[in-house]
Formats: structure tokens, C-alpha cells, sequence
């Protein structure tokens, strides 16, 4: 059986919906597995926006740093950021 490392790093993720060109807002220990979770529809917010496409993450070696920055880019002002920190890749899309 194929073992599930647990990263000490703690990865706060933004997915793109290209069903809706939505932004999902995550919080996770393992990145690479809980993309998977979100793509084999095992999530209810994001199981009918498939695909979901990884398009931001950062790490923090805190949970609660992590949480806390998870809580703010789901604010309006946290949105407001993500558009312009990724205003370059927003702009090749739409």
C-alpha cells in the first residue's frame, strides 16, 4: 500500500473552475492529494465544477498562519489580491 506522506508544511491552494471560471479557496497539509480529492468529485463545493485546475499556493510551516490566510483571501479584499497577484495569468485566459 502506497504511503501518504504528510507534509510539516501546511498549503493554502486557489483552483480554478474552468466549468465556471470560478476560485475555489483551500486549506490542506497534502496538496498533491487533496487535488485529487477535489478532482474525483470526493468535495461538495466543488463536485459539479469540474475540472478544477491548481492555479495558487503558498506554504506556511504554521496551521494557524496557514488558516488565517485561507480565512483573508476569502474575503473581498483577500479576492481583490488574488486578482492582482494574478492578474498576468487571469489576463492570458480571459
Amino acid at each position: 500500500m502506497p504511503s501518504t506522506r504528510i507534509s510539516k508544511w501546511h498549503y493554502v491552494y486557489v483552483l480554478l473552475s474552468k466549468k465556471d471560471g470560478k476560485f475555489y479557496i483551500g486549506y490542506t497539509r497534502n496538496l498533491k492529494q487533496r487535488l485529487k480529492e477535489h478532482n474525483a468529485k470526493k468535495n461538495f463545493s466543488t463536485k459539479s465544477r469540474l475540472p478544477l485546475v491548481l492555479i495558487y499556493a503558498e506554504t506556511c510551516i504554521n496551521e494557524c498562519d496557514a488558516r488565517r490566510r485561507e480565512n483573508y483571501l476569502k474575503t473581498t479584499q483577500g479576492r481583490r489580491f488574488l486578482k492582482l497577484r494574478l492578474r498576468g495569468f487571469l489576463k492570458d485566459i480571459y
